[in-house]
């Protein structure tokens, strides 16, 4: 089993150590305040000539230096467009593949095929969509999609085969309550390239059917192992009478340091610092599971906190469940990921390459 490392860029703003307040690093709205300390001119002048995008580029290119194997760009109403970051940043990273998260609101199935394959064309294959639920109907609603609860995931099921279809087939023909093509398919230059991966979320029995029919990864929110090994059975059990293989995935935070001590205390720096309560089990000989630990910034359900050594070990112990994508994610998010890539990752990778070696 092939394991895969992602890291999720922060879409609308970054924290900074002992600092969660959300912030665009990188860029300030004209009148903000400067970073510096008060008294402090900033010799940038009141607008720097950069902005968020810079950070980002700073980010991902941290995530594919430091051994990530992808970086997932979140779907954000009120940030900027994850197609149109993941093209900025597909030039400047070689090996990473880019996630973008969007809503299947987002327009013509046949279109986003299309620009897909121009993704896959221009990147060498390095395109993939996550695509989700669009959240709830008010939050919908803002968006212009007034589509009802129960037509969501029917939505999306029937985006994901027109969107397929029009990239193996030519012609290609379908008639659904959502979309109709006749004949098309594409022909030239947008002609077989491979279908970009689909990752799909969700933890209701009718998204867990989705994904066993259409998902290459079924990206879990973070749970105790426990909790989570007899869903990822049902889901790939589910899958495969259908004879079809799902990844499972996993949305994780973490937070690593060099010992468990160092890692508790800045987690509990962290959560004071957003008003958090500190209701983590303490427990110094295993990497602790923190439900919610920076929900409200990441989306993230929970956390591994603990040393390097023991974030690697909780991994391992995800890996060997099934878990075979992770996405990861801390803030802040740039330093953090060198961090990770460096500390935890070739932990994890050479503990499993050890394991194939003696099976």
């Amino acid at each position: 089993m092939t394991i895969e490392f992602i890291w999720q860029l922060p879409a609308g703003g970054d924290g900074r150590y002992a600092a969660p307040g959300i912030t665009r690093r990188g860029e300030r709205a004209a009148g903000a305040p400067s970073p510096l300390q008060a008294g402090v001119s900033d010799p940038r002048g009141a607008r720097p000539p950069f902005n968020y995008f810079d950070y980002l580029h700073q980010i991902a290119r941290a995530a594919d230096l430091s051994g990530f194997d992808g970086i997932q760009i979140r779907h954000d109403t009120q940030g900027d467009e994850s197609w149109i970051v993941a093209g900025f940043l597909a030039r400047s990273t070689r090996h990473v593949k880019l996630i973008a998260e969007f809503d299947a609101a987002w327009g013509s199935a046949v279109y986003a095929a299309k620009n897909a394959v121009s993704f896959q064309r221009f990147t060498g294959g390095r395109f993939a969509w996550q695509i989700g639920h669009g959240g709830d109907a008010t939050v919908r609603r803002r968006q212009g999609d007034a589509a009802p609860d129960a037509d969501i995931l029917p939505r999306i099921d029937e985006f994901i085969t027109v969107a397929r279809g029009v990239q193996n087939t030519a012609p290609f023909s379908f008639k659904g309550k959502f979309f109709k093509v006749q004949d098309g398919g594409f022909k030239g230059p947008l002609a077989n390239h491979p279908v970009n991966s689909i990752y799909l979320t969700g933890d209701s029995p009718e998204a867990l059917a989705l994904s066993a029919r259409q998902a290459d990864v079924h990206v879990f929110d973070a749970a105790p192992l426990a909790d989570l090994q007899p869903v990822i059975d049902s889901l790939q059990a589910q899958a495969r009478q259908l004879g079809h293989d799902v990844a499972a995935g996993l949305r994780i935070d973490v937070l690593a340091r060099e010992t468990f001590e160092e890692a508790l205390r800045d987690a509990r720096r962290y959560r004071s610092g957003a008003g958090l309560p500190d209701d983590t089990p303490f427990d110094a000989g295993a990497a602790a599971f923190w439900p919610g630990f920076a929900q409200a910034q990441t989306g993230a359900h929970g956390a591994l906190v603990g040393s390097y050594g023991q974030v690697a070990a909780a991994l391992e112990a995800y890996a060997q469940a099934g878990v075979s994508s992770f996405v990861l994610a801390a803030i802040p998010h740039f330093e953090e990921a060198y961090r990770v890539g460096e500390h935890v990752l070739p932990l994890v990778r050479a503990a499993l390459n050890t394991q194939r070696q003696a099976a």
